[in-house]
């Protein structure tokens, strides 16, 4: 209560969307409460008093207007909140308006601990007690309804107890599902090679066809090419799972393709190599520069003729829409290894270390950039989302459709659809393996690995099942809630608006330091660059960025060098404000798309994202409060908090569709198992906004066009991947074609052919024109993820 100075006002003004409250506000340790009494609408009835809660995590930003006695206005607090709640309180006096400013400053970002936060103190109350959220998911019972169990391995997958007491990989799951022809020991080697020791392992198994969604982190190639042999053997073993007989992958590094339909096709075939094998081949050149028959180069001081390679490409490709062969739609397995990011992200990588695979080394696999863009962008469009709406607190205007357009929020949610497209179709039509990383495998990955399985499988579209699937790919795996949340908040999201416009934005505890603005600024610049470049940086701030683009300073591999270790700047917690990211929020919104543009396929409806996203950040519940398994181990949310999944399962009817069909036929049109998102219908979600459907989707509304900027074809997406082939490759260190001639070229259509043959084309298998890539723009990119 310290930190409270005055825990109720009277005779406050509320301003929301225009409209004027009289009422009186309170101050709790963990909410800020308005209650008011609605205004008479009907003369023979009286109001009930009505109540505004806020969390004070909800708070995104504050601002605190000083109003001197000769301005004749009244000292006012804006704050703009996480679940789109835009509110102005208007004080009486002067004092009243600093005290509350400053209490709700100490009560949001000061608390150093996750500990502090509401979840631990809050206490059930009615049908919530007789429910325990903690129990729906079990790890073993779904493997289980996969088909996998602790003791066969009759579908080609073990339950290893490797990182049962979290040493081995401290981020992942203790229980890891991997092949069954790899040992433990393996893993050991291979965990060297992947990012935080985040190896490739299961997710999901098809249950029809036996193929299988797995996920990673990125590799540790490094400028000098690094390779694991055990790494390239548990992917080989993981492509080769869905073999009927499949005893042993031992030979990672044969070509030979792990479907025994491919491999059968091979007798007729004139050809010495097996036509999986030239699949393969084939793939690698849409896919990867390796493919491509290039001229002996020796040293840095060799160059590759970049218009010899397209030539050749756009030969051999051509060839192949000569083919008179038949395939069987389905019949032909094409892995691929899906590396989220953009291609010259992935290869910036390399020079601290890490990067995407080596595709000499998995010639049994075909790799996809998807180009999605890191945690820095995505929080920058939500930010522009944030200013389209951020005058609702004043006026009951609709929000402002420039800045909204301008945001690329919908670009972005498209973005990662197509992805997912991609994925789905691998794996339920084209029969095929995936395995699917980003950097650190805990952002991107999750969206995609999750959003794939909605797709794949009808439990997952029920309630249950849907909160199995978070628990699972989001809580269990492991992603960065406290971090890109923001939970403890941070200083800089406050601001006093006098302070602001006088030049010295940083204060301490909300009051000037001095009157020499200018001065001040000078003496933070240089207090910045002395904290930047003294290594004990006890904030923990990272060198570039936690998305995994580059290592963190303090993060295992570094401290190898030499660098000191944390010390006891655990003990107090902070959020970084350049680690924030809607990462979560993308994962609902992309679900709330799939869940519109199929009404009658989710038990779940609209309303249970919403509230799901409200109770990420209300901090009520301790499902989301940590980052990984161990943590919540070693904090003991089981027995100190309650599941969020108690709310949900307490109110069940209130989340339930109406219009769900639960019935499963393929042979009926809107009944069958796959779904696929519609990328080129993507809209606004008005609801989780807090606005209606004609202000955000009226007919100023533009669609997402699907020929443009690579949005709505994952085909498009992929050609990436052809790029690399025909001078993408540009973006590596390894290689010297000049980056002028990425996404150039009048064969483009033949490549987006040949990638529509391997099975990576999207839904109609027509990618479209696409822009081409400049150095700019490949500038830019690395600047952001480099930041």
């Amino acid at each position: 209560m310290e930190k409270i100075r005055v825990s109720k006002v009277e005779d406050v003004t509320l301003l929301r969307q225009g409209i004027k409250l009289e009422g009186t506000l309170h101050l709790t340790p963990h909410h800020l409460i308005f209650s008011y009494t609605p205004h008479q609408t009907q003369p023979d009835s009286k109001p009930r008093p009505r109540e505004l809660w806020i969390t004070y995590p909800m708070i995104a930003f504050c601002s605190y207007r000083p109003a001197p006695p000769a301005s004749h206005q009244s000292p006012s607090i804006r704050l703009r909140c996480r679940d789109f709640v835009f509110v102005a309180f208007h004080f009486l006096a002067e004092n009243q308006a600093r005290d509350v400013y400053d209490s709700i400053k100490s009560l949001t970002c000061k608390l150093g601990k996750i500990e502090k936060l509401y979840a631990f103190s809050y206490r059930a109350q009615g049908p919530e007690k007789e429910i325990n959220g903690w129990d729906v998911y079990d790890a073993r019972r779904e493997f289980r309804r996969q088909g996998i169990g602790e003791k066969n391995a009759d579908r080609g997958w073990r339950i290893s107890k490797i990182n049962m007491n979290y040493q081995y990989s401290p981020t992942y799951p203790a229980l890891l599902s991997v092949p069954a022809s790899i040992s433990d020991n393996v893993l050991n080697y291979a965990g060297r090679h992947r990012s935080r020791v985040r190896i490739p392992v299961l997710t999901y198994l098809h249950p029809v066809n036996r193929c299988s969604i797995t996920r990673s982190s990125q590799p540790l190639v490094g400028v000098r090419q690094n390779r694991s042999v055990q790494d390239e053997k548990l992917v080989a073993a993981i492509f080769d799972t869905s073999q009927p007989n499949a005893e042993s992958s031992s030979n990672a590094q044969s070509t030979s393709h792990p479907n025994s339909q491919s491999n059968s096709q091979s007798n007729s075939q004139s050809n010495s190599q097996s036509t999986s094998s030239s699949l393969i081949s084939e793939g690698k050149i849409i896919a990867e520069p390796a493919s491509v028959h290039m001229p002996s180069v020796s040293g840095e001081s060799s160059f590759v003729d970049a218009e010899a390679i397209e030539d050749e490409t756009l030969a051999r490709v051509g060839r192949d829409t000569n083919m008179q062969d038949t395939r069987i739609y389905g019949a032909q397995q094409h892995n691929i290894i899906i590396d989220a990011r953009p291609a010259v992200n992935a290869f910036a990588n390399q020079a601290v270390g890490m990067g995407s695979e080596n595709m000499d080394n998995y010639k049994f696999a075909t790799k996809a950039f998807l180009g999605i863009d890191n945690i820095h962008v995505m929080r920058d469009s939500l930010n522009k989302v944030m200013d389209a709406l951020k005058d609702t607190d004043l006026t009951p205007l609709g929000p402002n459709r420039e800045i909204l357009a301008k945001s690329n929020w919908l670009k972005h949610i498209s973005g990662i659809l197509d992805g997912v497209n991609m994925i789905a179709r691998q794996v339920g039509i084209h029969h095929s393996h995936v395995l699917i990383h980003c950097s650190d495998g805990w952002d991107r990955t999750s969206q995609l690995s999750a959003l794939s399985q909605l797709c794949l499988d009808p439990y997952y579209r029920t309630l249950e099942g849907f909160i199995v699937l978070i628990e699972k790919d989001w809580v269990s795996f492991g992603h960065q809630f406290r971090h890109r949340s923001g939970f403890l908040s941070s200083e800089k999201w406050f601001e006093v608006e006098n302070e602001r416009i006088g030049g010295n934005r940083r204060m301490e505890n909300g009051a000037s330091t001095g009157a020499g603005g200018g001065g001040n600024a000078f003496e933070d610049a240089l207090l910045r660059a002395k904290g930047f470049f003294n290594k004990k940086n006890e904030s923990r701030e990272s060198l570039v960025d936690e998305d995994g683009e580059l290592q963190p300073f303090d993060s295992p591999s570094m401290s190898k060098t030499g660098s000191p270790a944390r010390g006891t700047a655990e003990d107090r917690l902070i959020t970084k404000v350049k680690e924030t990211s809607p990462v979560f929020h993308q994962f609902l919104d992309a679900t709330y798309q799939m869940l519109y543009q199929h009404p009658s396929r989710f038990e779940f409806n609209e309303r249970f994202l919403r509230r799901l996203l409200y109770h990420l950040y209300s901090c009520q519940y301790g499902t989301f409060l940590y980052d990984n398994e161990k943590q919540r181990v070693e904090a003991g949310v089981r027995d100190k908090t309650r599941s969020v999944w108690d709310y949900f399962l307490s109110r069940k009817e209130q989340f339930l569709n109406e219009k769900y069909d639960p019935v499963i036929d393929d042979n009926q049109k809107g009944r069958e198992r796959l779904l696929f998102p519609k990328t080129n219908e993507v809209r606004w979600w008005p609801e989780i906004f807090g606005r209606t459907d004609a202000e955000m989707n009226g007919p100023f509304h533009t669609p997402i066009q699907p020929q443009q900027d690579g949005i709505g074809g994952t085909a498009l997406i992929a050609a990436e991947s052809a790029d690399i082939s025909t001078g993408f490759a540009a973006a590596s260190p390894s290689a010297g074609i000049p980056s002028s001639k990425i996404g150039q070229g009048a064969g483009h259509n033949k490549l987006s052919f040949g990638m529509a043959r391997m099975g990576l084309a999207g839904e109609g298998g027509s990618p479209g024109p696409s822009r081409p890539r400049t150095p700019h723009d490949v500038r830019q990119e690395m600047e952001v993820e480099m930041h």
